[in-house]
């Protein structure tokens, strides 16, 4: 029964479907050691942020980069965790391509080959992945919001909620805007030899990118920002 999953014709939406498991189970483990994979994956975006400045982007001139800001922008990336979006695409993705596979199969008894295949599935799945963000974003709507300009984050205090910060290596924060929305940026010490532990407060003294901050150690009992 298993063998039968790694035929050419299926094994892209196994491998899909396994990544997805893989992903869901290191964010598990992560959570443990006060890691995630989620910081890496923003990094790996253009302009190494969660949070995107797509409209910078788009208007940079670079046709390449506009169009893919386009597509991220459209897949609504900054709206809902990157790691959330990749975990719904491969979901879809997989069992679409199952999907697929049988009904062909039970009509024409034989399965369509895989690049083909892959590309009729990718047709289906963006638009779901879409569809997807779309009701998480309503779903949690006071995680992230762009009600306010991210500039006015500098000067307040943030607490470290996943991962070790580092010098070229943010972790995630989170903090309270004026109107007590609660937004996720990604923290890096201002000086190299600091780092920032998981529950830490610091103090955000600039912003590097749309929400990538340098900061500093939150020394001041009266700018306490718990509970956020």
């Amino acid at each position: 029964m298993f063998e039968g999953l790694w035929t050419p014709a299926l094994a892209p939406f196994t491998i899909a479907l396994g990544v997805m498991l893989l992903i869901a189970l290191t964010e598990i483990m992560g959570a443990f050691f006060g890691i995630s994979p989620g910081n890496f994956l923003d990094e790996l975006l253009p302009g190494g942020d969660a949070g995107l400045d797509l409209d910078a982007e788009a208007e940079s001139g670079v046709a390449g980069q506009g169009t893919l800001s386009q597509l991220l922008g459209w897949l609504c990336i900054g709206k809902v965790p990157v790691l959330v979006l990749l975990v719904a695409f491969l979901t879809a993705f997989g069992l679409a391509g199952f999907v697929l596979q049988a009904i062909v199969m039970a009509l024409l008894g034989f399965h369509l080959p895989a690049f083909l295949a892959i590309v009729l599935v990718l047709f289906l799945c963006l638009p779901v992945t879409r569809w997807a963000a779309l009701g998480l974003a309503r779903i949690i709507p006071k995680e992230e919001s762009d009600a306010v300009s991210t500039q006015s984050f500098i000067g307040k205090v943030a607490i470290i909620t996943r991962g070790v910060a580092r010098q070229d290596a943010p972790a995630e924060a989170k903090l309270k805007d004026a109107h007590g929305k609660v937004h996720y940026v990604l923290v890096e010490p201002d000086e190299p030899d600091v780092i920032f532990e998981s529950g830490a407060e610091v103090l955000l003294t600039s912003q590097s990118s749309a929400v990538r901050f340098k900061a500093i150690p939150n020394d001041n009992a009266l700018l306490s920002s718990r509970p956020v």
